[in-house]
């Protein structure tokens, strides 16, 4: 019975988001509804590749993850791997390379921008990258 009461909860959220608009901006209503608290979904996107071709050893990714990136984000974090595409910005080729997507969920937005530019930052000098993306969206959260 209560695994149904979620179901419809849920299903009610989804069709309210649907019907209102709010698929991209949760209220607060949507993420009481859900037992849920508003928090930001972050995504960096991390090449696996120098700019000469070779790859970042593993041992430097994880070395990376432990002393730039969950220092500041100690509350956790999901590490996926990925297959990376772009257009090459001078050639406008195609590109593809390993790559690794660093999903932080998070209601901390204390100095939030100066967090994720230093970690993208350290990642572009320290393994010659060009850029690491990252995506910012609004969520509801719940754990």
């Amino acid at each position: 019975m209560i695994a149904r009461a979620s179901l419809c909860r849920v299903a009610l959220c989804l069709a309210l988001m649907l019907v209102t608009g709010c698929a991209s901006r949760p209220t607060l209503r949507t993420c009481s509804v859900l037992n849920a608290a508003p928090s930001l979904q972050v995504t960096l996107m991390f090449g696996m590749m120098r700019s000469d071709g070779s790859p970042v050893p593993e041992s430097a990714w994880q070395a990376f993850l432990r002393t730039d990136i969950t220092p500041r984000f100690p509350d956790g974090l999901t590490v996926l791997p990925a297959q990376g595409q772009w257009r090459e910005r001078t050639t406008g080729a195609i590109q593809s390379e390993p790559s690794r997507l660093v999903w932080i969920v998070t209601s901390d937005t204390t100095n939030l921008p100066q967090r994720l530019e230093a970690i993208r930052a350290a990642w572009r000098s320290r393994f010659d990258q060009q850029s690491v993306g990252v995506s910012v969206a609004a969520a509801c959260s719940a754990f």
